[in-house]
């Protein structure tokens, strides 16, 4: 398959099966106008099949739509001119030697070629965010703590929650969630105040907090499966996971404010300006993990199935202005990223002849 695919037609995602599956994208009326007006292009993962997809525009202002195969990805940083993915058991860095430049009419205008790739092992990262020392920083869930990379470990630790009582591979809390305040990691999510070998699980429906990394005070409590925390300005936005609530947190107050509801289950944040909101949405598992969850009563009660794509949130009005949905063999997103002033961009695989060809001189 080539990587590249139109949206009005089906990308031909082959994997190991006696029939071809099925991946298709629609988007509503307006939305490759909007994504020109605003001037971004979106990347998204979906680790269930291990790819990164770009969401872009043709010069025809037509959706332009690319893939790789990156194993297990999960959470995306946009740091400048780099990219960073957390892999299955690895954290890389793509750089887009583009930048700055001036695309060719009918070319790209980015392209992410990967430069740095670091072998953690299974940690199970999640969310992945650049700091203002230029350290990669990730939710190393597995290991219960924030990390940043090593060139001769698995990972260094910068910072744990005060009732994790040591560094175990024992998935104790289920951090996840990752945000940065003036280049500093200030806020983590996760989905329990637990310190037992995945303790989390027993507490799905309202153990979820979110921590102040700075101050080790709980901020907020009561949530269901949070993700994706995210600053906006001062605000701190967040993923009530198991509502189905795009909402902000009252540090102050220690109270999670709902903006909106979506209907699937929410992971992934990002925004464009102050004046929009990028949330993911995935299909719940049909497994313990997500089963029980509000999330299955508010989507009952409004009469709605659950879905798979992306919500475009008016952050004023809580309005629903956009959507992109997903069929076929993807059903679950993790992390969603904006490509501020790209309209076509591209990658090179990690595993394409293209990286032979790929030289550059600084």
């Amino acid at each position: 398959m080539d990587d590249a695919d139109a949206a009005d037609a089906p990308a031909d995602l082959t994997l190991p099966s006696t029939e071809k599956p099925v991946f298709e994208i629609q988007f509503s009326r307006g939305f490759e106008a909007w994504l020109g007006e605003q001037r971004v292009s979106i990347a998204f993962t979906t680790y269930q099949i291990g790819k990164i997809f770009f969401i872009g525009l043709k010069p025809d202002g037509r959706i332009w739509v690319f893939n790789r195969n990156i194993g297990r990805c999960t959470g995306i940083a946009v740091a400048g001119s780099e990219l960073w993915v957390a892999g299955g058991s690895e954290i890389l860095r793509f750089n887009n030697p583009l930048a700055g430049g001036t695309p060719l009419k009918d070319e790209p205008d980015a392209l992410y070629v990967p430069q740095v790739n670091y072998f953690t092992g299974d940690l199970d990262a999640h969310d992945i965010a650049v700091d203002s020392e230029d350290r990669a920083l990730f939710i190393n869930t597995r290991f219960n703590c924030i990390a940043t990379v090593s060139t001769t470990h698995s990972f260094r630790e910068v910072w744990r929650p005060p009732f994790i009582s040591k560094l175990a591979a024992e998935d104790r809390c289920h951090l996840n969630g990752l945000a940065l305040k003036n280049g500093q990691a200030k806020y983590v999510s996760a989905v329990a105040h637990s310190d037992t070998y995945d303790g989390w699980r027993d507490h799905r429906e309202n153990g979820g907090v979110i921590v102040d990394v700075e101050t080790n005070e709980t901020v907020c409590t009561g949530l269901s499966m949070p993700h994706s925390p995210r600053m906006l300005g001062d605000q701190l936005w967040v993923l009530n996971s198991g509502t189905g609530q795009l909402g902000q947190v009252d540090v102050n107050a220690c109270r999670f404010e709902p903006l909106c509801f979506c209907p699937g289950y929410l992971r992934g944040l990002a925004f464009v300006g102050s004046k929009y909101a990028l949330v993911g949405l995935s299909k719940p598992r049909g497994n313990k993990t997500f089963a029980g969850l509000q999330l299955d009563t508010a989507m009952m009660q409004r009469g709605i199935n659950p879905r798979c794509g992306i919500y475009v949130v008016d952050l004023k009005t809580g309005d629903v202005v956009h959507s992109l949905f997903i069929e076929g063999i993807v059903t679950e997103l993790y992390d969603v990223a904006v490509l501020p002033g790209i309209r076509q961009p591209t990658m090179v695989g990690l595993d394409s002849e293209d990286q032979k060809r790929m030289i550059s001189i600084a």
